[in-house]
């Protein structure tokens, strides 16, 4: 059957699911996504929940083979390192990499609207207002509710279209891995984490000014939380709080306006002093769960799941979107490879991409710890100076594990994570050294590079 018979369903029309649209429209399939919520780029949507995203190497190499990469660029915002601000107000920076290395804040709804119009324009089909109730992995079918307007009161329309591929692009609560839950065999774990997120918000000054530096992610570490706020076009910062549900302080803890008040003030003052709507958007912003979800396998018959439907993470590296668009990336050269038998790609690219997206899980929890509490440590900082000075001798043999990470996209999840915990080992030794804040200039930077082995 050639491509252009074989039709396609992606649930879904996230990042994932329409950039994974256009990979497929472009390979020559029919391909139809179905959305359950309204079309974003005729109604805002999600007012409060609008994190933005740190797009880096993964997720550019990704888009650049669709031809959409140098487009997206022109509205992202480079970071080239996170602005500590301390409790006083005192500003520290430390480079995410090397000069002209950086990272790119960028709207997930900006970005999401433009791969949306890419994929209609290359001919995908997108199905808005419609649910989907059941998943047949034996008949690769799905039940759809059409939404009705709220005036009509007959019951939904239900459709249930037949595919040659359904592929659930639907997110951390799939739709699509919930009918994989009910087969045999099938592993699957949640962990939320303790602390939540809410948005918040710092303006542009007079005339479209940045009221902190343009170019940087900034972090105010209070060990047990943090808040970040990444640049927008328009001059303004989006500004996450990452605070724990329960506890002292918590979400749950602070309740009236003055106590609100108060701690964002003594907590954040300089950031504060430029938030003139703080405390109310503290209040009116809804505060959202971090989840880290794992499963296997991804396929079932002729059913896949991808992206946060399969590998859902917290939010701590800016990996989730490069993850899920690395995840596109992967599929769409594996059907090269074995030229679109998807009998042999779907059981291959589960077995590639798990390892990576379960220590790219890890690693996001793991840089919690670092930005909320380790980034005000001199020792921390101090081990950051010596690696880069490792790095800067030995380019090829030592790479900082955030810049595997980040701007190495040859090199893979999983092997960045070893190569990371060898180096952690080795520089655990290191910081062991007396006296090393006067020494580490001195250190036998050629001996501790012979340990990776």
């Amino acid at each position: 059957m050639s491509n252009s018979k074989k039709h396609i369903a992606i649930i879904g029309a996230g990042l994932v699911g329409s950039l994974l649209s256009i990979y497929l429209i472009k390979r020559g399939y029919k391909v139809s996504v179905y959305e359950r919520r309204a079309d974003m780029r005729k109604q805002n949507l999600d007012a409060g929940r609008s994190i933005n995203l740190a797009l880096s190497n993964r997720g550019i190499r990704a888009l650049e083979s669709i031809g959409l990469a140098e487009q997206l660029k022109e509205t992202a915002i480079p970071m080239h390192g996170r602005m500590m601000h301390s409790r006083e107000g005192k500003l520290s920076f430390l480079p995410y990499g090397k000069e002209g290395q950086f990272i790119n804040s960028i709207s997930r709804a900006g970005l999401n609207k433009v791969l949306m119009s890419a994929a209609e324009q290359q001919g995908v089909e997108f199905h808005f207002e419609q649910r989907i109730t059941k998943v047949d992995l034996e008949n690769t079918s799905i039940e759809v509710h059409h939404s009705q307007t709220a005036a009509d009161h007959r019951l939904p329309d239900v459709d249930r279209p037949k595919f040659d591929l359904v592929i659930g692009a639907d997110g951390a609560f799939s739709v699509v891995r919930q009918a994989m839950q009910f087969t045999d065999r099938f592993d699957f774990s949640q962990d939320f984490i303790d602390h939540g997120y809410k948005e918040l918000h710092i303006p542009p000054g007079s005339n479209s000014t940045f009221q902190l530096e343009k170019n940087a992610l900034h972090i105010w570490p209070r060990e047990s939380f943090m808040m970040i706020a990444l640049p927008n076009p328009d001059g303004s910062f989006t500004c996450t709080l990452f605070f724990p549900f329960e506890g002292n302080p918590s979400f749950s803890a602070l309740k009236t306006n003055e106590e609100i008040s108060t701690f964002l003030q003594e907590t954040f003052t300089d950031a504060v002093a430029l938030m003139p709507d703080a405390s109310n958007d503290y209040k009116t912003n809804p505060t959202s769960s971090l989840v880290t979800m794992k499963c296997f396998p991804w396929v079932k018959n002729k059913t896949l799941v991808i992206g946060d439907a399969a590998h859902a993470v917290v939010p701590f590296y800016g990996q989730g979107m490069n993850a899920g668009f690395e995840d596109c990336y992967k599929l769409n050269q594996l059907l090269d490879q074995y030229n679109d038998d998807w009998d042999h790609v779907l059981p291959e690219f589960q077995m590639l991409r798990k390892p990576d997206t379960d220590a790219i899980a890890q690693l996001a929890l793991d840089n919690f710890i670092e930005m909320r509490d380790l980034v005000a440590d001199p020792e921390f900082l101090l081990r950051k100076k010596i690696e880069a000075k490792i790095n800067a001798l030995y380019p090829d043999q030592w790479i900082p594990l955030y810049s595997m990470v980040t701007f190495n996209e040859n090199i893979r999840y999983s092997t960045a994570y070893a190569t990371g915990q060898k180096q952690k080992q080795i520089m655990d030794e290191v910081m062991k050294t007396p006296d090393i804040e006067n020494k580490w200039e001195h250190l036998d930077f050629a001996g501790i590079v012979a340990k990776l082995g």
